[in-house]
């Protein structure tokens, strides 16, 4: 598969900041294969990218101890061709800066915000590296959804922040969705979470895994040390469950059904 289409905006890598990075290294290489390299100490910080058949898939950074009761968590960034721009119109339309642009030497600049609705979500403007280099294939990441607790604030968030040219999916009592771009094409989705996300769980943004096939991953993952969140279920979709990993973090594998989500 081509190296995906990923337009400014769009989500472009996702990393996961964890306690134990040797543990996520040996859960995640035996769930999806993943093989990792170790970036410069001094210069990275130790960051490990994680690659998929040898194509760069995601990164995995050790959680600092001051970050104290923060859960291991993994983050989705949006691509931006001009990052203070961005950083600019984050803190103008109700987010929060969280760092402030950081460039990663030669690698790119990168900044990670709190959206309108109390989301974090990072920014990534691209230097020579551009992104994830393999998309909705197993072992890669194939969705990014944002469960906002204050659904009209963030679509309005994204639309002035990033630029999104957003299309409805649904907009009913029950079901409201808007995704970037529409149908085939969507990139993203913003769901409206106020009537499930309990009162301690703030909006978040959540990952999705293409897998090839998700009851098999699911039990590969408990066995694992993986915790099963939500059991599999057939969607619209393709066949979806919620696992959190060993140290915490909450991720969703997808068996695409022949439909893109």
């Amino acid at each position: 598969m081509p190296t995906p289409d990923i337009t400014p905006g769009a989500p472009c890598w996702i990393d996961l900041m964890t306690s134990d990075t040797e543990k996520a290294k040996a859960f995640y290489g035996a769930l999806f294969g993943w093989t990792y390299q170790t970036g410069d100490q001094e210069k990275y910080g130790g960051y490990i990218t994680a690659s998929k058949d040898g194509r760069m898939v995601a990164g995995i950074m050790q959680k600092q101890e001051d970050m104290g009761a923060m859960p291991d968590v993994w983050s989705t960034y949006l691509r931006t061709d001009d990052i203070q721009a961005t950083t600019a119109a984050a803190a103008a339309n109700g987010g929060q800066v969280y760092l402030e642009p950081m460039e990663v030497p030669e690698q790119g600049s990168m900044a990670m915000y709190g959206d309108s609705s109390g989301a974090s979500i990072g920014a990534w403007q691209f230097g020579e590296m551009k992104g994830y280099e393999i998309a909705a294939e197993a072992g890669a990441p194939a969705w990014h959804e944002l469960l906002s607790k204050d659904y009209d604030s963030a679509v309005a968030f994204y639309q002035k922040v990033f630029g999104w040219e957003t299309d409805v999916m649904s907009d009913t009592p029950e079901f409201r969705y808007t995704t970037l771009g529409s149908g085939d094409n969507a990139k993203a989705g913003i769901m409206d979470a106020s009537g499930f996300l309990p009162p301690q769980v703030p909006s978040m943004w959540s990952v999705y895994f293409a897998v090839a096939d998700t009851d098999a991953t699911v039990e590969q993952a408990a066995a694992l040390g993986a915790t099963v969140m939500e059991p599999a279920e057939e969607t619209p979709f393709g066949r979806l469950a919620t696992l959190s990993d060993p140290t915490g973090a909450v991720f969703k594998v997808i068996q695409d059904q022949g439909q893109t989500a």
